[in-house]
């Protein structure tokens, strides 16, 4: 599924494509925020509990160290400091928020809600919301969701959270998988401003839950006592690397491609491209598919490892941090995993993060103006 904004417009912002909404509301990320928690594990960590080493981790994943929760750490407390953060990337209060998105395939409680949780703590008194399952393409999928109530002017602000805890689903005596996961949440704020230009260009939605069992993580309950017992499964994740694999190299690039043909771009306009954090050599098959140099894939694995539906914003929100993504910078960013599914979106940064030191909210200041002289200018 693919949804592109209905009318293209060409403009003066670097040639490049700008897309008006058909019902008059512009959507724009406002913030971005980010939570780990504090215990940071490393390799040498694991190679106490398998048969392994840091360079052999290294060499395969591209991953060096990784956050766990501990102790009773919820996703719920770590999606409710993501959201903190996103709030105060854009000054904005939790009273603000009308939707509240959380996805995550790990929730502690089936109910209350995740979003629930987040809604009380933030004090988003007048918000809706709820949770999605779709692990690691998860974060992509709810903004593109979110993006649909605002378009409509049913909601004017958004917040997606993406957070997951796969700690407490590893087998850590299985080295294949052990390696892997760490846990973490993101989060960004979306706005819908009336008669402005829409900042996201175009996205693209896909399941094939044919291939669904190759990457699983299943829920263990008993039926009630007095039927036929349920036949009992593997509460870990199990994962086919191989066959993980095959599928983002053929798939991703495709819809990355397929969402810059939507938008009017080509590869060489995109600034920075945010892949989920998953394994550094599906990473770098995908960039060389896509031709994408080095210097514009946007990547911390080494240092979180794969934190499904958090590791988008995650990224998103250390280059914001450090002053990488500026206002004006065109972004894609693709999720993809358990389903199989994945998702797709070709958007334009085009805030200034409050948290910033005051000489980069000065520089990003400017880089917001020029943006807005060029877009007057093409008009």
């Amino acid at each position: 599924m693919t949804t592109p904004n209905r009318e293209l417009n060409q403009s003066a912002l670097n040639g490049q494509a700008s897309l008006t909404n058909p019902f008059g509301y512009g959507i724009s990320l406002a913030g971005i925020g980010a939570h780990v928690p504090a215990r940071c594990i490393s390799n040498d960590d694991i190679a106490t509990l398998v048969d392994t080493s840091d360079e052999w981790i290294q060499s395969r994943t591209g991953i060096k160290t990784r956050y766990v929760v501990s102790g009773d750490e919820s996703v719920a407390d770590l999606a409710i400091e993501a959201a903190t953060q996103a709030l105060a990337s854009a000054g904005m209060e939790g009273s603000e928020v009308e939707l509240i998105i959380v996805a995550s395939s790990t929730p502690d409680t089936i109910y209350p809600a995740v979003a629930c949780q987040v809604q009380t703590a933030i004090g988003a008194t007048n918000a809706a919301g709820f949770d999605m399952a779709l692990a690691c393409s998860g974060f992509v999928y709810g903004l593109i969701v979110a993006q649909q109530f605002l378009k409509t002017g049913m909601c004017k602000t958004a917040l997606v959270i993406g957070a997951d805890i796969h700690s407490r689903y590893t087998n850590w005596h299985d080295r294949n998988t052990c390696i892997l996961f760490g846990d973490g949440a993101g989060a960004a704020l979306l706005k819908a401003e009336h008669g402005a230009p829409d900042n996201i260009l175009a996205s693209d939605l896909h399941l094939d839950g044919a291939k669904g069992m190759e990457l699983t993580l299943f829920t263990q309950a008993e039926n009630c006592p007095l039927v036929e017992p349920k036949t009992p499964v593997n509460d870990y994740v199990y994962m086919n690397g191989r066959e993980v694999f095959k599928f983002a190299v053929g798939v991703v690039p495709k819809s990355i491609q397929e969402v810059l043909n939507r938008a009017g771009l080509k590869i060489e306009e995109i600034d920075h491209v945010i892949l989920h954090q998953a394994n550094i050599r599906i990473m770098q098959a995908m960039s060389e598919k896509l031709n994408i140099p080095e210097e514009r894939l946007i990547v911390n694995l080494d240092r979180f490892g794969n934190t499904s539906a958090a590791s988008i914003p995650i990224a998103l929100n250390e280059a914001v941090l450090q002053g990488r993504v500026k206002p004006g910078d065109l972004m894609v960013m693709c999720g993809f995993g358990a389903g199989l599914a994945w998702a797709t979106s070709v958007m334009r940064w085009t805030a200034v993060d409050q948290r910033l030191p005051q000489h980069l909210k000065d520089e990003m200041s400017q880089h917001c103006n020029n943006l807005k002289q060029r877009e007057a200018a093409s008009v």
